[in-house]
């Protein structure tokens, strides 16, 4: 096991103690909010230290008493147990506070935007995207997420060639954000006779939401038209005249938003080029750090098959890290924990790894 950062350990609880003094003192709402914002993100880090330290010491007393010559054969014999206990409380402790003292992502905080597009399989892919969706739709909930979708374009029969929304909460992407690459499902189509299974895909994209401090898009560097489409009857003008599409000149991303308000649409579309520009920095930075490469569950490449849902033996599997669960029904309802959680300790295992390394 690595050596733990005791200076770092120090800085931390140093810091901790200290918001707890600046609360105490009653600050403006505001002051309280970021302090209080702040204190619950090292709370855990915190109450990790205090307990290995007084575990340290409990072993540092024991220790001095299996020393003693002194000590008699009954408490000798009571201390060599209780340090058994200590030494193994003492081992999980230091294991625990490995991971909530790795470096973190600074986006794992962030709301995201959810990309959901049919692959590879026609009607079969955009119904399989809208069922990806409502399987993210029903996680987000019992995370107690909020989930809005931005823009949608509905399969001829059913599900969605694409649909985009805002998933908002306390910690989404640091759970979502290995979600990101090509989703595959073999199934037997309502409409194939001869009982056989398909195969199709459907790719999704996680992207963390940029802020204006995080991403700074320059007018000149955008083109904004106004689009007209056809609307039967001379119907839904407000619809038809109102699509808006952007155009991030230097990358040549096109964002395209097409809802009644013409306002709104220029506001999320900015909202979702934000978001690609943000994406399309952090893999770059991703690239050029061959550790940080490495170390990413998968290569992060969207065209890459991250996982396959099995529907005729009820299996899932995650290709990146072994993963294979028989209960893909309860997934497909919003159980995504088991699947998540490995993708993170997979993750963590890796860059403890590094660290040790």
């Amino acid at each position: 096991m690595p050596e733990l950062p005791r200076d770092r350990m120090d800085q931390v609880l140093k810091r901790f103690e200290m918001l707890e003094s600046q609360m105490a003192a009653g600050p403006a709402a505001d002051e309280y909010v970021k302090l209080a914002s702040e204190y619950s993100e090292l709370q855990d880090v915190a109450d990790a230290i205090r307990a290995l330290r007084k575990a340290e010491g409990e072993l540092e007393d024991l220790q001095s008493m299996l020393d003693d010559k002194s000590t008699d054969a009954e408490m000798r014999a009571l201390a060599q147990a209780d340090l058994e206990e200590v030494e193994e409380r003492l081992e999980k402790l230091q294991a625990d506070l490995q991971v909530l003292l790795l470096p973190k992502d600074a986006a794992d905080d962030k709301n995201v935007i959810l990309e959901i597009r049919a692959g590879t399989g026609g009607d079969e892919a955009a119904l399989f995207a809208g069922d990806l969706f409502r399987m993210y739709e029903r996680y987000a909930s019992e995370q107690g997420w909020k989930v809005e979708v931005v823009s949608a374009s509905e399969g001829e029969a059913g599900g969605y060639k694409e649909i985009i929304a805002t998933v908002a909460g306390r910690g989404v992407f640091s759970r979502m954000k290995f979600e990101s690459g090509v989703h595959r499902v073999q199934r037997v189509p309502a409409t194939e006779a001869q009982g056989r299974i398909h195969t199709s895909a459907a790719t999704v994209a996680v992207l963390p939401e940029a802020e204006d401090i995080d991403i700074d898009v320059r007018p000149e560097d955008i083109r904004v038209d106004t689009m007209r489409a056809s609307g039967a009857g001379g119907q839904h003008v407000n619809t038809t005249d109102s699509a808006v599409r952007i155009t991030h000149i230097p990358t040549g991303i096109v964002v395209v938003q097409a809802e009644k308000s013409q306002h709104q649409n220029r506001a999320r579309a900015m909202q979702i080029l934000r978001a690609r520009l943000f994406d399309a920095e952090r893999s770059k930075a991703a690239d050029e750090r061959s550790e940080a490469r490495r170390l990413q569950v998968g290569t992060g490449d969207r065209s890459e098959r991250i996982r396959t849902y099995n529907f005729p033996q009820g299996r899932i599997t995650d290709h990146r890290i072994n993963l294979t669960l028989y209960k893909l029904d309860r997934v497909m309802e919003g159980d995504l924990d088991e699947v998540i959680d490995g993708l993170i300790s997979d993750h963590q295992s890796k860059l403890l790894a590094e660290i040790d390394g």
